[in-house]
């Protein structure tokens, strides 16, 4: 009888920048780690430096190509790195508060409040077109190390829409749990299912354990 194998995800949201500070829209912007992003990395490096990881994938940004580096620096794999696990595009409302979009864009930013899937912001894509393109790249890379277990550093939405999958939620219904920067969210996949199996472990943090 054919046995379907798990694989394991660690995916892992890329340690703070200025930006998540300062609840600014970052998007596609290439925002680097603050300081106590890159200690977050380092921190990350240290907790996975003895995990049996088949291989290690990365957003190309900035933030989280370098948190991935962090990692690799003590796990000695190579960073394998896809745009399709960067964070959503955020167009006109990157590098902006909530505050500033409401004000600069009210329209745009009324659109944006009603959760419409399929609304694009000028210049970026819409919630579905983002999930698509995230849950597959994360459905390719399962597939790939069919078995086995792997690490993934990408951004706060892409977690979101990999939670949202494995539970079933609307994209408009409130997530209960938050997004963590350097946190290890665990997911299993088999059969074109995901399950979670641990959220938002940042014991590994300084200040933390």
């Amino acid at each position: 009888m054919f046995q379907v194998m798990e694989t394991t995800l660690i995916i892992i949201r890329h340690g703070e920048t200025a930006w998540n500070r300062e609840r600014r829209m970052q998007g596609h912007t290439d925002t680097p780690l603050s300081g106590t992003g890159r200690a977050q990395a380092a921190a990350l490096g240290q907790r996975l430096s003895a995990a049996a990881l088949r291989a290690l994938y990365s957003s190309d940004l900035q933030r989280a190509w370098d948190t991935a580096r962090a990692i690799a620096a003590r796990t000695g794999h190579e960073v394998i790195a896809d745009q399709r696990l960067r964070e959503r595009r955020f167009g006109i409302f990157e590098g902006l508060t909530y505050d500033e979009m409401s004000r600069r864009y009210p329209g745009e930013f009324a659109r944006f409040q009603s959760r419409d899937p399929d609304y694009a912001i000028p210049g970026g894509e819409s919630a579905r077109e983002f999930r698509d393109r995230s849950l597959e790249c994360l459905a390719e890379i399962a597939g790939r190390h069919e078995g086995t277990e792997v690490a993934v550093v990408t951004h706060g939405l892409v977690l979101d829409a990999l939670y949202r999958a494995a539970h079933n939620l609307a994209h408009g219904a409130p997530r209960p749990v938050p997004l963590l920067n350097a946190s290890l969210n665990v997911f299993t996949y088999a059969a074109g299912g995901w399950r979670l199996q641990s959220w938002g472990d940042v014991g590994h943090l300084p200040g933390r354990r």
